[in-house]
């Protein structure tokens, strides 16, 4: 059972935890309630309160007895006796129910809207009739006096069924194009129907005629609500014979009384979804809404936030028990959730243990697992001297620390720091005595960064709060006291340069500002103490005496900003000439630099060269290695590129070269001298 809270409601979620799987054995599962704390402490307030994989609708009969509930898949209704804590029965059907009413107190009566556009009936036996309506339906409702079924969906018309007769009536023609919900007032049994235009239509079943129309998209869209398409009715119930809460499709909830036109409150989820069910609880005059993410519970006359639930997965229909605190919700997960707030209400009758249960559980709280253990960091552990622990059972490695037992955690700290109690007793003194001094007269200390802006600020805010008090207007928030610029007067980063080109430019400007600003509190102060029995001129001065001194002001400022520019310059000028001195009497050192092995050096525009080419681009690389003629390239028969690169050859590398070239010409020279000798003595040999 897990507890939450919200505004201090404490709201106990009973289906939390896991359940046992169905084809286990009783043997199995004795032995997992033993191992599995979870599943040994869980409450299981009804016995397989689930479907097989989702539930969409969950309704409780009117004698309290049953509670009814539909889902998939495959497409079922299962009935759980409250008084067995058990299921009663479960029957499968052909389609997915739409909807479904239980007609009966108990379960002998019920009606099922399916897919197919079927209704379907069932009575305590079982399957008892199946008819068909016209179009695909969306929800019905039943009428009590007339025993008639009020079928509305994708249609502008409301189909009649009688149960009495066994047949269809005429059926109401509206003005809507199709419609989602419908709702019978309890009380003079007005029938009222949601469109998806955004309206209700509210009818009189005694004449078949329609008495009223309201526009709730247009009463929806308030000045905050963000809004892309029209609003249409997700939702309708009615409370009592005057009100009527209605829900739309963009997440707002509208309570009418049904004497006006305009909505009493509008409360907006914030979460853009349709609102899939409205309840009311009379004890504390709450309204519950729900949409697929939240459960919100509100004041209906205020529209004060009461409390709320965010389950795991997402909402498809919500019931409350009558005369209790109990929310049963059907969503899409198999598990059916199961809530039990105390301040709505008491436990019912067949659950009544959850009072001693809840009552036991706020008497003692438990302890969490964690109230035993203290986090520690390794810095801690090393001031404690209990690094050497760390890899033992002692440390349990969490995160970026240690949990460690909370006994050993104060006796490391009082070995490691046995005068803590005498320090804390100081600490104490020294607060008292801080105390007693605070109401003393205190001196305003100045900070250490910016004294002198610090010191102006403190002047014009007592000058400032002099003359609130006289016109009783509140006091601006200070500079120095703003966290969003204590830095400046903490930080020496920012610190003002008073010798910097654009503060001594600025001064004139700020100072004459200043001046103007005292000049006018104390022309304000003058006419406050004279109350200003002459009307004639309200500002004290005539304008020309006013213009005049601005002139004589603008005058000024611009002479001193002349002054501080000729200064600047002059500045300048004497820092060049210092510079040129420093440069003159500067002696040139020679240099050395270091040849790297197998490299010749040149001159120092080959190595200019080099690191100019290393700064280009690849692409600028291989343009200028195009020129040169290292390398080709050429576009294949695929499509691609192909890049031949030659690789440049090094001095001594041109030098064996042309060695070897001139090796090679004096061996041919040789070979030819000899061929010409060898000739001439066959010749010579051929003539004797």
């Amino acid at each position: 059972m897990q507890v939450s809270r919200l505004n201090e409601v404490k709201i106990y979620s009973l289906g939390a935890g896991r359940s046992l799987p169905e084809w286990l054995s009783d043997r199995k599962k004795r032995a997992l309630q033993k191992k599995d704390v979870d599943i040994r402490r869980r409450i299981e307030l009804i016995q397989d309160f689930e479907m097989p994989t989702v539930s969409t609708k969950i309704k409780v009969s009117r004698d309290g007895q049953y509670i009814m509930a539909v889902g998939t898949y495959k497409p079922r209704v299962r009935c759980f006796d409250t008084y067995q804590l058990s299921q009663k029965f479960e029957r499968c059907l052909d389609s997915e129910v739409v909807t479904f009413e239980i007609l009966s107190d108990d379960y002998s009566k019920i009606v099922f809207l399916q897919c197919g556009r079927f209704v379907e009936f069932h009575s305590q036996d079982g399957h008892y009739y199946k008819t068909r309506i016209p179009k695909f339906g969306r929800d019905f409702s039943y009428h009590y006096p007339s025993c008639d079924l009020y079928f509305v969906g994708a249609s502008s018309e409301v189909y009649r069924l009688n149960l009495e007769q066994g047949r269809f009536l005429n059926s109401l023609q509206t003005d809507a194009s199709e419609s989602n919900v419908c709702d019978i007032n309890p009380v003079h049994f007005l029938f009222a129907l949601g469109t998806a235009e955004g309206k209700v239509e509210c009818w009189d079943p005694r004449t078949r005629n329609r008495v009223g129309l309201l526009d709730c998209a247009l009463s929806s869209v308030t000045a905050d609500t963000e809004i892309d398409g029209l609003p249409s009715i997700s939702a309708l119930k009615f409370d009592g014979a005057l009100n009527m809460a209605v829900g739309t499709s963009t997440g707002q909830v509208l309570l009418y009384d049904l004497r006006s036109s305009n909505p009493l409150i509008v409360k907006d989820h914030h979460y853009g979804l349709p609102i899939k069910s409205i309840q009311f609880q009379h004890q504390l005059d709450l309204i519950i809404s729900a949409d697929s993410r939240i459960i919100k519970l509100w004041n209906k006359d205020t529209g004060k936030i009461f409390t709320s639930m965010e389950p795991q997965y997402d909402i498809n229909d919500v019931c409350l028990y009558p005369n209790s605190g109990m929310l049963m919700t059907a969503n899409e997960a198999p598990k059916m959730n199961i809530y039990y707030i105390p301040v709505l209400g008491p436990a019912p009758k067949w659950c009544s243990f959850l009072d001693n249960l809840t009552e036991e559980l706020e008497e003692n709280p438990e302890s969490t697992v964690y109230d035993d253990y203290k986090f520690v960091t390794r810095k801690e552990l090393e001031n404690f001297g209990l690094a050497h622990l760390i890899g033992s059972s002692l440390l349990r490695a969490y995160m970026h620390g240690f949990f460690m037992d909370i006994r050993l955690y104060h006796k490391a700290k009082m070995m490691a720091n046995p005068f803590a109690y005498e320090e804390y007793r100081r600490e104490k003194i020294r607060q008292k005595i801080e105390e007693t001094r605070a109401q003393r007269v205190q001196l305003k200390k100045l900070p250490k960064v910016n004294k002198e802006l610090a010191l102006k600020l403190i002047e014009e805010e007592g000058e400032e709060q002099h003359l609130t008090r006289k016109r009783k207007q509140k006091n601006l928030p200070s500079l120095l006291k703003d966290d969003r610029f204590k830095v400046m007067f903490e930080n020496p980063d920012f610190q003002v340069d008073e010798q910097s080109e654009e503060f001594r430019l600025l001064n004139p400007l700020v100072s004459k500002i200043s001046e103007k600003r005292k000049r006018k509190l104390k022309i304000l102060e003058e006419l406050e103490a004279q109350e200003q029995e002459e009307e004639e001129e309200p500002e004290g001065k005539a304008s020309d005496a006013e213009s005049s001194e601005s002139s004589d002001d603008e005058k000024g400022w611009v002479e001193e900003v002349r002054k501080q520019r000729k200064l600047l310059r002059q500045e300048e000028k004497l820092k060049r000439r210092e510079r040129s001195k420093e440069d003159q009497q500067t002696l040139l050192k020679p240099q050395f630099y270091e040849i790297k092995e197998g490299e010749e050096f040149r001159s120092f525009k080959d190595s200019a060269k080099k690191q100019k080419l290393m700064k280009k681009t690849l692409g600028d690389r291989l343009m200028l290695e195009e020129k040169l003629g290292t390398l080709n390239v050429s576009d294949t028969t695929v499509g691609s590129k192909q890049a031949t690169f030659k690789l440049k050859k090094s001095e001594q590398q041109k030098k064996q070269q042309e060695a070897e070239k001139q090796h090679r010409q004096e061996r041919r020279n040789l070979r030819r001298s000899a061929s010409h000798l060898k000739s001439k003595r066959g010749r010579g040999r051929l003539f004797h």
